[in-house]
């Protein structure tokens, strides 16, 4: 399957978005905010566009890799999207039934170890390479799509542009509520409310699955 703007940068930006307004991401959101707090107005600027840029790098490289490891699976796409597919259901059923936390595995480094070390850009670079455990079940199933991609001949910047278009996404309204008091205060109204995203993110995962069930089963790909 070719890569499309949808699955390039649509779905990825879309669970980006999900991820942020997560519950365990708002709480990390809320301890960089907390981390800026004092700062000149340009470094909080520049500390925020580290944030977003180093997550965004970090998640790119992350697809690149498993664009390499698609490769291995040359020959077998429409198997590849049938597994991605039965992953991406798999993973909605735990997120609508309340289980979603079995699944969260923290990636980078963890915030009590960014405690002891000092400067303000080794700090930003820091969080920015940390990701929120309750956005690990929706990197992974980006990373299973770009291993899929890999096995359909997808190139690495393909690989690159999805994972990095999440990782942004992850990171973007953090940077606006930084910049805009505004989004400040949405962020805080977002809070309240971040408990029903889980639900709704397995929708969309199980929506994405059967999507990709309807491509491995039915689809015919070209060599």
């Amino acid at each position: 399957m070719e890569p499309t703007v949808a699955s390039l940068l649509i779905v990825p930006l879309a669970l980006g978005l999900l991820g942020f307004v997560e519950p365990c991401s708002i709480g990390s959101t809320l301890i960089f905010i907390k981390f800026l707090e004092g700062k000149a107005a340009q470094a909080k600027i520049v500390q925020a566009g580290i944030f977003a840029i180093t997550r965004a790098l970090f998640t790119g490289l992350l697809g690149m890799i498993a664009v390499v490891l698609g490769t291995a699976l040359t020959g077998f796409q429409k198997a590849a999207w049938f597994l991605l597919g039965s992953g991406y259901v798999v993973i909605g059923v735990f997120y609508v039934i309340g289980r979603s936390r079995s699944l969260m595995v923290a990636m980078g480094p963890t915030m009590s170890r960014m405690s002891g070390v000092h400067g303000s850009t080794a700090l930003g670079i820091l969080f920015g390479l940390n990701i929120p455990a309750c956005a690990g079940p929706l990197i992974v199933t980006l990373l299973g799509a770009a291993v899929a991609g890999g096995a359909s001949g997808a190139s690495l910047a393909s690989g690159f542009i999805s994972l990095a278009v999440f990782g942004l996404a992850l990171s973007l309204p953090l940077v606006a509520a930084v910049l805009f008091e505004p989004a400040r205060q949405a962020l805080d109204w977002l809070s309240s409310l971040s408990g029903r995203v889980p639900f709704w993110t397995g929708v969309v995962l199980m929506a994405l699955g059967l999507w990709s069930l309807w491509f491995g089963l039915f689809v015919e790909v070209k060599p």
